[in-house]
């Protein structure tokens, strides 16, 4: 079984190898559900010894993106792909919430051979049979999903239907609140990867929160907890 950790700053990044990681989902502003990192990072990522797969994504909010956005996050998609970085995390919805395909044939173009995973957009769309084909379609090697619903655990059901769709086509991973104490939920699941951020709160400052530096909700990946997730997903089933 895979761990995927996502972390947003290098001590996460650090503490993420540390544990144990099998691949890193690189992103900024996690409170926001991951914005594109840094040029910076990706390419201490590019270094690190794990495999690190930088999410794509302009902006908060939703997924339906204007052409100018689509363009810039092409461009990128083709800086982390210079830098050596093994994969992409790519998602774009339609307004109908329906999966975006000249969109996401666009960001695939741009990431010429990179292996690619479809992120949580897929979480919104109306009809998840249709979408888990459309990501088969389109070359998808992995969707990361919730199964629709704001936790893994809680969308567990949704997962598993997912999983029959996908019937060994494509990967479904299991992320959103993965946890050492909330994995037995999902342990039932034929997944053979799971991802999450196993991160601990920091401790706020009020100055800093005063400025609007910070929400005072700030988290980073925790070493320990990155190895207590990657060991309870290796123990074997009760």
């Amino acid at each position: 079984m895979k761990l995927e950790v996502c972390v947003d700053d290098a001590l996460g990044l650090w503490a993420a190898v540390k544990g144990g990681a099998d691949r890193l989902e690189l992103c900024s502003a996690l409170s926001l559900g991951g914005l594109t990192p840094s040029f910076g990072l990706m390419e201490m990522a590019a270094g690190c010894g794990v495999p690190a797969y930088p999410l794509i994504r302009a902006r908060s909010g939703g997924f339906h993106f204007a052409d100018d956005e689509i363009a810039g996050m092409c461009a990128d998609i083709r800086a982390a792909r210079d830098l050596g970085l093994e994969g992409v995390v790519l998602g774009a919805l339609r307004p109908n919430l329906q999966l975006d395909l000249l969109a996401l044939e666009a960001m695939i173009a741009a990431a010429g051979a990179m292996d690619l995973t479809l992120h949580r957009c897929i979480d919104l769309c109306p009809d998840v049979e249709e979408a888990v084909e459309e990501a088969i379609g389109l070359g998808f090697s992995r969707i990361l999903t919730s199964g629709g619903a704001k936790t893994a655990a809680e969308g567990v059901e949704r997962i598993a239907r997912m999983i029959e769709v996908a019937a060994g086509r494509i990967s479904i991973m299991p992320g959103s609140g993965v946890n050492e104490a909330t994995w037995p939920l999902l342990a039932g699941l034929a997944v053979e990867e799971v991802h999450a951020s196993c991160a601990v709160a920091l401790k706020s400052d009020r100055v800093l929160k005063g400025f609007g530096f910070e929400t005072g909700h700030e988290k980073r990946t925790d070493a320990a907890k990155v190895a207590a997730l990657k060991a309870a997903i290796g123990a074997p089933a009760a």
